[in-house]
């Protein structure tokens, strides 16, 4: 661990939070917003923990997630989309408190909440079994194929996972008017992985191989 990555990952850590709230107080013009303090805790105490704890026991990988510079084009637009997605699905949620459009009920949110915490649960799990994932596509120095855990059933678990958190979101957050915003992400995450196998394809020995051990990409039986 060094001095630089540490304070890296606390200014990425603290603009974070900083931008998210922006996004859905600013919006929703009161601080009195209970879906939004929900969603702000079970978002940024868990990133906080798994942060703290990658800088302890594999600072290489938390170096590898800080790095979100795609060099692929279309691995850029993807990222870009997705930025837009989050800000437009935000913005509507707390423009939703302002102007008293309809809210889901305090079960509904509790509901997401716990399917948002069961989905960081299986993101540190995915983390755990795969030590070489990066948030841009890359193939780094000795990595090889990992087809046991969640890699057996999906071939893009991580990518599964983040599929269940964003769509967690607005329900946390109780906006019915945000979650067809969320709804654009599988369709988004869909290109980035065709043209993400398409790369280890090329680039990672054995990927062929495990592209025909494990049939699906994201959703067992789906797709």
């Amino acid at each position: 661990m060094t001095a630089k990555l540490f304070f890296g990952a606390i200014l990425k850590f603290v603009l974070g939070v900083l931008l998210v709230g922006t996004l859905i107080f600013l919006p929703a013009g009161t601080f009195g917003f209970f879906g939004g303090w929900l969603l702000m805790g079970i978002l940024f105490v868990p990133m906080f923990v798994a942060g703290i704890v990658m800088m302890i026991k594999n600072p290489k990988l938390l170096k590898s997630r800080l790095n979100a510079k795609e060099k692929r084009k279309a691995q850029d637009m993807v990222v870009k989309f997705s930025g837009l997605m989050f800000i437009a699905g935000f913005v509507v949620a707390g423009l939703g408190v302002r102007f008293g459009w309809y809210i889901l009920p305090t079960w509904a949110k509790i509901v997401g909440a716990v399917a948002f915490l069961a989905a960081y649960v299986l993101y540190a799990e995915v983390l755990r079994e795969n030590t070489y994932l990066s948030r841009t596509i890359e193939v780094q120095e000795n990595q090889k194929v990992v087809d046991t855990g969640l890699y057996g059933i999906v071939r893009h678990p991580m990518y599964s996972v983040t599929l269940l958190l964003f769509i967690s979101m607005p329900i946390v957050l109780g906006s019915v008017f945000a979650l067809p915003i969320f709804l654009v992400y599988p369709f988004i995450i869909a290109k980035r992985i065709k043209d993400e196998e398409e790369f280890l394809l090329q680039e990672l020995e054995g990927y062929a191989e495990y592209k025909k051990k494990v049939k699906y990409r994201l959703i067992p039986f789906v797709w």
